[in-house]
C-alpha cells in the first residue's frame, strides 16, 4: 500500500501515509479497495450511468465496527465522504471524487420476527432482499416500486410505493435505527432513545450519520395481491387522465394506482403494432382481499377503451419487481420532481404535450397515488414533510448516448418548470438529481431550520454532505 492523495471536505488534497491506510484495513472485517485494484471500476459503478466519479479509496464495510472506523479515519484526516447503500440515487451521491467511500452493500442480513411482526435489516439490503424475507412469513414494509432500489436510501429520505396508502411511509415503519454519527459513535435512535436523531433520519436524508441497522414494523399483505396494468392508446390520455383522477376521489387505503406516460416497451401483452407508441398505463394494486379488490378497481379498470387489461392475482414479490426491466442499471438518467395536491386540467394538458415531445424511448411521466394512511401524519412528526401531496409526478428522462445529454436534460428541464405553478413547492428528496442544491431548504418547508438545528448538534462540520445537505446551523 501506497501513501495516498486524498480529496478533503473543503476543497482541497491531503496526503494519507501507507502506515495510517494499512492501520485502518488491520482494524476492518471487510476489505480496502483503492484505484489499480481489479475490483475498483465495479465498486465504483452505481445505477446511473451519468455518474462517473473516483473515490480515493472505498471501504467495504463487513459490520457496524467497520463504519465506526471508517467514519473515524474520515473525520480524522478531513476527508470527503460518500456513503454507498444501493447505488440507487438518483444524485450519485453514493461516490465521491477523490475522497472516501464507505460501501455498506455487503451488509444484506434481513432477520424477521414474524410473531412480532418486526424486521431487522442491514443497510446493503435492497428491496428485493426485504421483500424475499418478509413475505416468507406473509409480511412486508411500505416500500418502493424498483425491487433493485436499497433500502438504506430510500428509508431516509422517506420512500413510498404500492401500500404506502394503507399503511404509511417506509419512515412511518421504522421504530428504531443504529446510526454512526459524525464523531464515530455507535448510537440507537428510537422515539424514546436520541429522538431528535430519530425524527431527523425519517425523511432527512443521509445527512446525521450512517443507518447500520433499521428495526421495522410488518404489516400483514399478500402473498398475493390484485395488480397490474391497464394500456391505454395515448390519444384518449385526457379523457383517461381525467376520469383518474375522479376515480381515486372515492379509492379505499388498500388501492393504489399510478399513471405512467410513455413509449409502449415490447410487453408480451401488447400486439406488435402499439411497440414505440406513445401509451398512457393505469398500473395498480390493492393489497387486501381480492375479491374486495375486483370490486375497488372496476372504476379504474371501466375508464375509455383499454388496449390491454393485465389485472389479477399476483404473488406481492412479483408485482414489487415489475418495473425491475424499465428501471435496469447502465442507462444514463435525470429526474426532475413536483408534489402535486390535485391533477388539474392545466396540468394535464401539459404532460399531454410533453409526452407528445419524448426525446427518447426510454423517457416517461411518472405520476404517483399517494395520500392515504401517509397523507394523516402530523407534517411535523417526522423529517418528511409532503404529507398534503395527493400525487408526486416524476419526470423521469433515461437514454444510453451521451450526445443526448442536453436534449433529454432539456426536456426534463422544461417540463418541470411548466408545471411548478400548479405544484405545492415541496419535493421527494430522493427524486432529486444534483443539480438541485438551492432546493432542499423549500423540500423540507417548514421541517428544515429544525433539520438544521440537528445537523448541528451530530454533524457540526458538515461531514456527511454528499446527499441531498443540509447545511449545520450557524450560531
Amino acid at each position: 500500500m501506497n501513501d495516498l492523495s486524498l480529496t478533503t471536505l473543503e476543497p482541497g488534497k491531503t496526503k494519507v501515509s501507507a502506515i495510517s491506510i494499512e492501520a485502518l484495513g488491520a482494524q476492518l472485517r471487510g476489505s480496502l479497495v483503492t484505484e489499480g485494484d481489479a475490483s475498483y471500476d465495479e465498486m465504483r459503478t452505481i445505477w446511473n450511468a451519468m455518474i462517473d466519479r473516483r473515490p480515493g479509496l472505498i471501504v467495504r464495510c463487513a459490520g457496524a465496527a467497520d463504519v465506526v472506523s471508517a467514519v473515524r479515519f474520515a473525520r480524522d484526516n478531513g476527508l470527503l465522504v460518500a456513503v454507498r447503500g444501493g447505488g440507487h440515487n438518483i444524485a450519485g451521491s453514493a461516490i465521491c471524487n477523490g475522497g472516501l467511500m464507505i460501501d455498506l452493500s455487503q451488509m444484506k442480513s434481513v432477520r424477521v420476527n414474524a410473531a412480532a411482526q418486526r424486521a431487522w435489516v442491514e443497510p446493503g439490503a435492497t428491496l428485493a432482499d426485504v421483500d424475499k424475507e418478509t413475505q416468507a412469513f406473509g409480511l412486508a414494509v411500505p416500500t418502493g416500486i424498483n425491487s433493485t432500489t436499497g433500502i438504506a436510501g430510500l428509508t431516509v429520505g422517506g420512500g413510498f410505493g404500492w401500500i404506502t396508502r394503507k399503511f404509511g411511509l417506509t419512515v412511518d415503519n421504522l421504530l428504531s435505527a443504529d446510526v454512526v454519527t459524525a464523531d464515530g459513535e455507535l448510537v440507537r435512535t428510537s422515539l424514546t432513545e436520541n429522538p431528535d436523531l430519530f425524527w431527523a433520519i425519517r425523511g432527512g436524508g443521509g445527512n446525521f450519520g450512517v443507518v447500520t441497522a433499521f428495526e421495522f414494523q410488518l404489516h400483514r399483505v399478500g402473498p398475493e395481491v390484485l395488480s397490474g396494468l391497464v394500456v391505454h392508446p395515448f390519444a384518449d390520455a385526457e379523457v383517461v387522465l381525467k376520469h383518474y383522477r375522479t376515480a381515486l376521489e372515492l379509492a379505499p387505503d388498500e388501492l393504489t394506482c399510478w399513471t405512467v406516460m410513455r413509449q409502449a416497451p415490447p410487453l408480451p401483452f401488447l400486439s406488435a403494432e402499439w411497440h414505440g407508441k406513445e401509451v398512457l398505463v393505469l398500473a395498480m394494486c390493492y393489497c387486501g382481499d381480492i375479491q374486495a379488490g375486483e370490486e375497488a378497481t372496476a372504476r379504474l379498470r371501466a375508464i375509455g377503451k383499454p388496449i390491454a387489461d393485465v389485472v389479477g392475482p399476483t404473488p406481492f414479490t412479483a408485482w414489487q419487481g415489475a418495473f425491475d426491466p424499465l428501471l435496469t442499471p447502465g442507462a444514463r438518467n435525470y429526474w426532475k420532481s413536483h408534489d402535486l395536491s390535485e391533477l388539474s386540467d392545466a396540468t394535464i394538458e401539459i404532460l399531454i404535450e410533453a409526452v407528445r415531445n419524448l426525446p427518447g424511448p426510454e423517457c416517461e411521466i411518472f405520476l404517483a397515488h399517494v395520500g392515504g394512511a401517509a397523507g394523516r401524519v402530523a407534517v411535523d412528526a417526522t423529517a418528511f414533510p409532503q404529507r398534503s401531496s395527493h400525487f408526486v409526478m416524476n419526470v423521469h428522462a433515461r437514454w444510453r448516448e451521451p450526445k443526448m445529454d442536453e436534449t433529454c436534460i432539456g426536456w426534463a428541464r422544461g417540463l418541470y418548470e411548466a408545471i411548478r405553478p400548479h405544484a405545492t413547492g415541496t419535493a421527494y428528496v430522493n427524486f432529486m438529481p444534483d443539480d438541485e442544491v438551492d432546493r432542499v431548504e423549500a423540500a423540507y418547508g417548514g421541517n428544515y431550520q429544525r433539520l438544521a438545528e440537528t445537523k448541528r448538534r451530530y454533524d457540526p462540520q458538515n461531514l456527511f454532505r454528499m446527499n441531498q445537505n443540509v447545511k449545520p446551523k450557524t450560531t
